[in-house]
């Protein structure tokens, strides 16, 4: 149990509590709107950090808050990593949220080498979470190596995006697909890549995030896995009569067959469907951006 943000999150808090966070958000630095926006950011991550705090010391594995990078700057390892190594000084309960992309990648490992629990989010693709795995487990052996205890690593699917993206790939190009088919995409990619994890002995958590629906949930029931519910999710979950143990149960092959058909998803299914200089152009990578950008970090920039 926990809790997650990026800028829309962000942004949404802050305009539907404005009075609160300007009572308890001051000493602004007085310099440009992204270092503002980034005080902002990281004000609110605090506040709820020292929340979850007891949880996080009763239980490792409880309580971590997660704080994402400027999402501007997907492309700049360098930048990342310094903002990343600042989001660290909040406390040991907050994640720092880095996107999966060529330079994302390299911030990522550094992070896990200086010992900073990290997510790589803005994710949907088996081979982003894959390359998520390796950078990790270099970052692990040479945090080791220095005498750096690993904190937590995590790697994002976003399943239910994934689907949003392939059906409109679908439909553009005429697809003999269903909509029964669509909404197994997220899920046959994430299932993929949690079998490709256990055979490489990656001890990165899976995370199952963006869900449109309980069926993103409930087929990766017994997985080992830290999972991203939303609210509205969690009212869907609580009608589920009974859960059964689904991590193991394959997306049918026909459904795989259909689904192949479509280039999109072939690259998303694929171990080698993408090269990491191609994460950042992945169709439904790149329109998660440019939504985090325009209806996110923009306006909180506007804000102050």
């Amino acid at each position: 149990t926990g809790a997650t943000s990026n800028p829309f999150l962000i942004t949404d808090a802050y305009q539907c509590e404005k009075r609160f966070w300007k009572e308890n958000i001051t000493e602004l630095p007085a310099s440009d709107a992204e270092e503002r926006a980034e005080f902002i950011t990281m004000s609110m991550v605090s506040h709820y950090a020292q929340k979850y705090k007891p949880m996080f010391c009763k239980e490792k594995h409880q309580g971590y808050i997660c704080i994402q990078t400027n999402i501007s700057k997907c492309g700049d390892a360098e930048y990342m990593l310094a903002q990343a190594k600042r989001f660290a000084k909040l406390g040991e309960n907050v994640a720092v949220k880095l996107p999966v992309t060529a330079a994302g990648l390299k911030a990522y490992e550094e992070c896990v080498a200086l010992g900073i629990p990290v997510v790589g989010t803005l994710s949907m693709t088996v081979p982003q979470v894959l390359a998520v795995g390796e950078a990790a487990k270099r970052g692990q052996e040479r945090a080791i190596k220095n005498g750096i205890t690993p904190a937590l690593t995590v790697a994002v699917v976003m399943v239910g995006r994934l689907d949003n993206y392939i059906r409109d790939v679908a439909k553009d190009m005429g697809a003999n697909v269903s909509e029964s088919d669509i909404i197994q995409c997220g899920t046959a990619c994430i299932k993929r890549a949690y079998q490709i994890f256990k055979e490489r002995g990656y001890d990165t958590f899976l995370m199952p995030a963006g869900s449109f629906n309980a069926a993103n949930i409930t087929d990766l029931a017994g997985a080992r896995m830290i999972m991203s519910i939303a609210p509205r999710i969690a009212k869907m979950l609580q009608n589920v009569e009974e859960f059964q143990e689904n991590i193991e149960k394959p997306v049918a092959q026909d459904v795989i067959d259909r689904l192949m058909q479509i280039e999109e998803f072939r690259k998303a299914y694929e171990p080698d469907g993408l090269k990491p200089e191609q994460f950042i152009t992945y169709g439904g990578n790149n329109r998660t951006i440019a939504q985090y950008l325009e209806c996110g970090w923009n306006p909180l920039l506007k804000e102050v």
